[in-house]
């Protein structure tokens, strides 16, 4: 299932580089921490692929 936005694909990156042990978890917060501590690593791939063109900045807006 992928990011309905690009702050949830930014915030599964960070999760994701965490959980590949390429940045330090302490680092991670808000979102990040929470998907890092719930998701899987397929998880996290599946949710931070793809293209970010034409996805809203935050999940609801319209723009």
């Amino acid at each position: 299932m992928p990011a309905q936005s690009k702050a949830q694909q930014k915030a599964a990156g960070a999760a994701l580089s965490a959980k590949r042990g390429e940045t330090k978890v302490s680092d991670l917060q808000g979102a990040s921490k929470e998907m890092y501590d719930s998701m899987t690593e397929e998880q996290l791939e599946d949710f931070a692929e793809g293209s970010r063109k034409g996805k809203p900045e935050h999940k609801g807006d319209d723009d």
